[in-house]
């Protein structure tokens, strides 16, 4: 059960990150310049490294893995809606 939560979540934040790539806010030139390898592709690379870990550690019965993996996605999931609405 744990492994699908993450895998649900890792869809949810693959879908956010790449709404606010293509949304060309300004705060992404400010990012550092290895973010920008690959066409912006880069941390779309960091972003499944991360839920590959994340659903690696909770495969072997790492619960607290899930926790963490949650709260992530819910600071991805605030700071894209405060990118994508513009209030910052």
């Amino acid at each position: 059960m744990g492994v699908i939560l993450v895998f649900l979540l890792g869809i949810g934040n693959f879908a956010v990150h790449k709404a606010v790539l293509e949304s060309r806010h300004p705060l992404l030139g400010q990012v550092p310049m290895f973010f920008h390898l690959l066409g912006g592709r880069f941390s779309l690379i960091v972003e499944f490294l991360m839920l590959l870990g994340a659903l690696l550690m909770v495969s072997q019965g790492s619960g607290g893995w899930i926790w963490l993996y949650l709260g992530y996605s819910g600071v991805n999931a605030v700071s894209a809606w405060l990118i994508l609405t513009g209030r910052v």
